[in-house]
Formats: C-alpha cells, structure tokens, sequence
C-alpha cells in the first residue's frame, strides 16, 4: 500500500485525483494521506489540490450513484462488498430527506452506501451532484486549511 501511496504522490495532481477517487468509490482508501502530502511535501497549490481532490472524489461518489441507480443487490454486495447492512443503515439515515443527503457522502465508511443508495431511490442526480460536491469540497477545503495551518506554525 505505501508504494501505491507513493505513486500517487509522484504523480502529483493526477495522482490526487485517481486517489480521491479511488476513495470516494466503495474502495476503502485515504485520499486525505495524498492530499496531505500534495499540499505539504511537495508544496503544489492548495486550491488546485483541492478541486482535484473534490473532482475525484465526487466522480468515485458519483460512480457509486450510478452502481445503485443500475439497482443490482447481488453485485453490489458481491463485486463492491458493500453489505445488505451498510445498505439498510445508510436507507434509514437518508429516508424522507431525498438528494440532499449526498451531502454527508464524506462520511467514512457510511458515504458511499449512502450515494448507492440515493442511486436505487433514483434521487434526483442533479441535486445530489450538487450535495456531494459542497459537503466534498467543505471536507477537503477544511483539511487542506489546516494543513496550512501547521504549517505555518512550524516556520
């Protein structure tokens, strides 16, 4: 894992956004540890960071949307081993509040069984493109300042 780690890292902006991606998807991942690194180590532009993490991130979230929107349980819970649970738990925590709830897409390991299921509920895409990006970009926006932060604490 710390090789795969580090070719993200080499590979910059790129590397960023396959990173966030990989983890706004149902592959557990740490895009935070690259985008860490990214804005720290290699000292790349923090808001082009974070709109590469986001953009990554909503297109993994995105591709989870689309999973739940094709509404196959036996692969979801076979090929993405996202369990019938996590599906159930994610179901009551976004019932009767609609698209909205992409918002909380971020949240680890509940956000993407959050966005599969706003794909089977065939929430509006739009608003949930909408919810994911700003709770996304907040999240990221939020890490990336306090990486600044202490790094400006350290100088």
């Amino acid at each position: 894992m710390d090789a795969f780690l580090q070719f993200l890292i080499d590979w910059g902006y790129w590397g960023l956004f396959l990173g966030s991606f990989i983890a706004g998807s149902v592959i557990p991942f740490s895009s935070e540890a690259v985008l860490v690194a990214c804005v720290g180590p290699l000292g790349l532009d923090p808001t082009i960071c974070t709109l590469a993490a986001t953009a990554g991130n909503v297109a993994g979230g995105m591709t989870c949307y689309w999973m739940g929107h094709l509404g196959n349980m036996v692969w979801i819970e076979k090929y993405f081993h996202v369990s019938k649970e996590k599906l159930d738990k994610a179901e009551r925590f976004v019932q009767g509040r609609g698209a909205w709830m992409a918002f909380f897409a971020f949240i680890p390991l509940l956000g993407s069984a959050i966005s599969i299921v706003l794909g089977m509920m065939r929430a509006n895409i739009w608003i949930v493109l909408l919810s994911m990006t700003i709770g996304k970009i907040l999240r990221y926006a939020l890490l990336v300042w306090g990486v600044m932060e202490a790094a400006s604490l350290i100088h």
